[in-house]
């Protein structure tokens, strides 16, 4: 055993920097072991935050305005403040989402203006089809109410206003709402507020009634 351990030993020596360098090396290979274990552990950002949807309920707007309808109550009505605003122009708000929808109002005074009316709106859906995929149209009715319109479902990630509508009488009342968001138009990610806010619209169009028929 001696013998054994007196060879060895000048053979240890020879070799010292040599397990001296697999030591460093084992070293880094555990460290970079370490902090790539880290880094896989560390949860990766989602493409879309989720968004807190509240609990549907409805309550009544009437007030001096030619018409009324039902409103979500997370959502609040203010006047219209932008300088071209007429009579009975309003902001549906949306705070939560940082959303508006425009309602602008018309007296129909004949049938030619209704025409113009109608026009303008699709003149005014028109400025959105360069940066929309595809758009659909939803025919409205009810007769009980005197109520008829259509309701575009606007797609494409860029369209700034993805839900517009109007709703008429044919002979008296003319009523558009556009839907805007106060962000910088990205609706693959707002696609679930944009659904929920559809089923809102589809209220208002449903509750809708015009004060002297």
């Amino acid at each position: 055993m001696g013998n054994f351990a007196a060879l060895i030993h000048p053979f240890t020596i020879l070799l010292m920097p040599f397990f001296r360098n697999i030591a460093v090396f084992g070293t880094v290979i555990f460290l970079l072991l370490i902090s790539s274990c880290d880094r896989s552990s560390t949860p990766l950002p989602r493409g879309y935050f989720r968004i807190a949807l509240p609990e549907k309920e409805y309550t009544l707007f009437d007030s001096v305005f030619p018409y009324t309808f039902h409103y979500p109550t997370y959502a609040h009505i203010t006047p219209d403040s932008r300088a071209s605003a007429e009579p009975y122009w309003a902001d549906l708000v949306f705070p939560d989402f940082r959303a508006s929808l425009h309602l602008s109002y018309k007296p129909v005074t004949g049938e030619d203006e209704l025409f113009a009316y109608i026009e303008d709106g699709r003149n005014f859906l028109n400025r959105h089809i360069p940066k929309a995929s595809g758009f659909q149209e939803r025919i409205f009715s009810n007769e009980e109410n005197d109520v008829y319109g259509i309701l575009y479902e606007i797609r494409g990630r860029e369209a700034a206003s993805p839900l517009q509508f109007y709703l008429t009488d044919s002979t008296n009342h003319f009523l558009r709402g556009a839907l805007y968001f106060n962000v910088t138009p990205n609706n693959d990610s707002l696609a679930p507020v944009i659904r929920f806010i559809s089923d809102d619209i589809r209220v208002l169009m449903e509750t809708l009634q015009w004060k002297n028929r």
